[in-house]
């Protein structure tokens, strides 16, 4: 079930009147596959920390009525970035699941800070409990990557939820979703880190270094190859978390 928007309105009953909530309140209700139901209240008239976001594609047509009230509400860097700008964040922002908005995004790992490393970065996450953004960009200044609903690690087996996606400005914006086909959402050891996956192939795949990387179409999420060119070189590298 896509996200719907149940505006309250003022019923009265014989044995009792429900309130009217405050106009710049309304009343949220999620459900998916990969997530229990639930209703969140929010703000409408902050738009500074809160979006609309649609759990797909096709619900686009629901989205104007919350962005012509936050059309330039960004997410918050706590620090500079210098793969992402506005015109980035602005796009990214309306396909980030709910209990993200509000919060700032906190630089995590940086290739420019920190070097090439992927033990660098799995050691950075330690202990992390909140989704990440990873950003790429290419010897061809291609800019791409994923959100994950977990932090990279180590593990046997595949991790992640539906909420996981992948983004490309190539040069136009593309959002690829869960297809529901597979669960082969992210996996990681210390040899590369894999997103997506499925007949053979990673939507995204990096090494040990953070220097080679490839992009291919795969089943998770029905996409394209992110990069111009499914083998590619990175030139700089981000991961962001929310930090609550």
């Amino acid at each position: 079930m896509q996200p719907s928007v149940l505006r309250v309105q003022k019923l009265t009953e014989k044995r009792g009147v429900m309130k009217l909530l405050p106009e710049n309140m309304k009343v949220l209700y999620f459900a998916s596959d990969c997530m229990e139901p639930y209703v969140e209240i929010i703000t409408v008239k902050d738009p500074k920390r809160r979006l609309s976001l649609s759990s797909s594609e096709d619900s686009e047509a629901e989205e104007p009525e919350y962005q012509e009230e936050g059309e330039d509400a960004l997410p918050v860097l706590s620090d500079h970035s210098q793969l992402l700008d506005d015109r980035h964040l602005e796009r990214l922002a309306a396909h980030m699941p709910p209990r993200t908005q509000g919060y700032p995004w906190q630089l995590v790992y940086s290739t420019a800070i920190h070097g090439s490393s992927l033990k660098t970065l799995y050691r950075n996450m330690a202990g992390l409990d909140s989704p990440v953004l990873l950003v790429i960009k290419d010897m061809h200044k291609k800019v791409f990557g994923a959100f994950s609903s977990h932090p990279f690690r180590v593990s046997k087996y595949c991790y992640g939820t539906g909420e996981t996606f992948l983004f490309s400005f190539n040069p136009d914006f593309q959002a690829y979703r869960w297809s529901g086909e597979n669960s082969y959402f992210v996996s990681g050891n210390l040899e590369s880190l894999q997103i997506g996956g499925g007949e053979g192939g990673f939507a995204l795949w990096l090494d040990a270094d953070l220097y080679h990387g490839a992009s291919f179409s795969c089943p998770t999420f029905h996409n394209a190859p992110l990069s111009t060119q499914q083998d590619f070189i990175v030139q700089d590298l981000e991961v962001w978390t929310v930090q609550k």
